[in-house]
């Protein structure tokens, strides 16, 4: 949530650039290497939906509620046995960055605590790729961890590292919009997927956090990526996988910027606008900022590739569009406006376009709840359709998807009920209708 400052024209030539020389689609050996990887991806594994309810935020009784990223992360500590690796925007788990100390860092803490643990042991390969230097992992690195610090501004010239994952044994995995930061368990509303015993899948995404790790070290971009990072597995042909019983469903991970993605990886905003593109019925959205432009550019840039796509998607194939972005004390000031315009093109067409627009509050409800920094938030990066669910890790404005690492995590099944799709329509739809969701003003 911490603001980067600057973006340059550089980042917009770099993603062109590497778009026309990486696509999946312009090779003939793409489509063999597939084959294989699709023979590989056999694993049964389990997705649990997770997410961070903040503190003195409730539900009625009855209401759909998910496994918590705390107990999802605690879930993660518990089964490492040779590597955890973590990919996340900032460290903040002790508490130590606020004027008083709140009881609600206790469960940051103790994750903080285990993971010190795992490190002292001597007996776990504990790499931390991060965006900036900290108190958290300086000492961490003290005691033995792998630590590397990206310089976008070195890579490219703009940017910084916001993705929030975690790898354990190259086979259990967490990707959603919590940070390592004791809010994200307690004072920010937050999603995520926590995979377990999915090794094929666990290996792709460690193919991601082998990117940032060379960056890290390196801190410029290759010529080219070494041909063991690329994948097969994306949005033309994405892996058929078996979890929690439902057989079938279609999964890939998605990946920003540009440059970042070796040949074979999906583009994380080519992945959002796909799963846009592929929308019947209905596209949901929860995401904390909407802002289609460059905001971290002087002057701004305008950027409306998400903005367009809905648009289209709700205009020329009638698809129910509803979107919630996030109501807070950081708050972009041009977000309502460009909210409202989204919002005014509901009922044209002859009364058929379906557009909705609604901003969520997390209220402070403790006089220290006011003050802590960076929270009562909505913090949530994810999107359902009738087609797909999509967690991401990066807020809907220009500047994350050019210049900024993230990732997303894409399933397509057309079914609902139980699926992971289905729990997460229902997670929306809960906080659609409650009363911290407001019409845009």
């Amino acid at each position: 949530m911490k603001k980067y400052k600057s973006v340059y024209f550089i980042g917009l030539a770099l993603y062109i650039i590497f778009y026309v020389q990486m696509s999946p689609s312009s090779s003939n050996s793409y489509n063999a290497s597939w084959t294989a990887a699709k023979e590989n991806w056999g694993d049964s594994c389990k997705f649990t939906l997770v997410e961070s309810i903040p503190e003195n935020l409730t539900y009625p009784a009855g209401s759909p509620m998910l496994m918590s990223t705390y107990d999802a992360h605690l879930r993660l500590l518990s089964l490492v046995q040779e590597s955890l690796y973590f990919s996340t925007f900032y460290w903040t788990l002790r508490g130590s960055d606020v004027e008083f100390h709140d009881n609600s860092s206790v469960q940051g803490e103790n994750i903080y605590k285990l993971i010190y643990n795992i490190v002292k042991s001597g007996k776990v390969d504990v790499k931390i790729a991060q965006n900036n230097t900290n108190s958290d992992t300086d000492e961490l690195a003290s005691i033995g961890a792998q630590v590397r610090t990206l310089d976008f501004v070195k890579i490219m010239n703009a940017g910084v590292l916001h993705t929030k994952m975690w790898i354990v044994d190259q086979k259990h995995v967490y990707i959603g919009s919590s940070n390592l930061d004791w809010r994200s368990y307690t004072q920010t509303k937050e999603t995520g997927v926590l995979i377990e015993n999915c090794p094929s899948l666990g290996l792709d995404v460690s193919k991601i956090f082998e990117v940032y790790w060379y960056l890290g070290n390196k801190n410029i971009l290759p010529s080219q990526w070494p041909s063991n990072l690329s994948t097969a597995v994306n949005s033309q042909s994405p892996a058929v996988i078996t979890y929690n019983q439902t057989k079938n469903a279609l999964i890939y991970i998605s990946s920003s910027p540009q440059p970042f993605c070796p040949f074979g990886r999906t583009v994380d905003i080519d992945a959002i606008i796909n799963v846009i593109n592929s929308a019947k019925k209905y596209i949901y959205i929860s995401v904390m900022e909407y802002v289609p432009i460059i905001l971290y550019k002087s002057p701004q840039i305008y950027w409306p590739v998400i903005d367009d796509a809905l648009r289209r998607a709700a205009f020329d194939r009638n698809v129910e569009v509803f979107l919630m972005a996030s109501h807070w004390a950081h708050s972009e000031k041009d977000m309502y406006s460009f909210l409202r315009s989204l919002r005014d093109l509901h009922g044209t067409k002859d009364r058929t376009v379906n557009i909705e627009v609604k901003l969520f509050t997390v209220k402070p409800n403790t006089p220290i709840q006011s003050h802590i920094p960076y929270a009562r938030v909505n913090h949530n990066k994810y999107m359902i359709t009738d087609q797909h669910a999509y967690i991401g890790t990066s807020n809907w404005a220009g500047d994350y998807f050019v210049s900024t690492g993230g990732v997303g995590f894409v399933l397509e099944e057309a079914e609902e009920g139980g699926t992971l799709k289905g729990q997460l329509l229902q997670v929306f739809l809960r906080d659609w209708h409650s009363v911290y969701a407001a019409n845009v003003f």
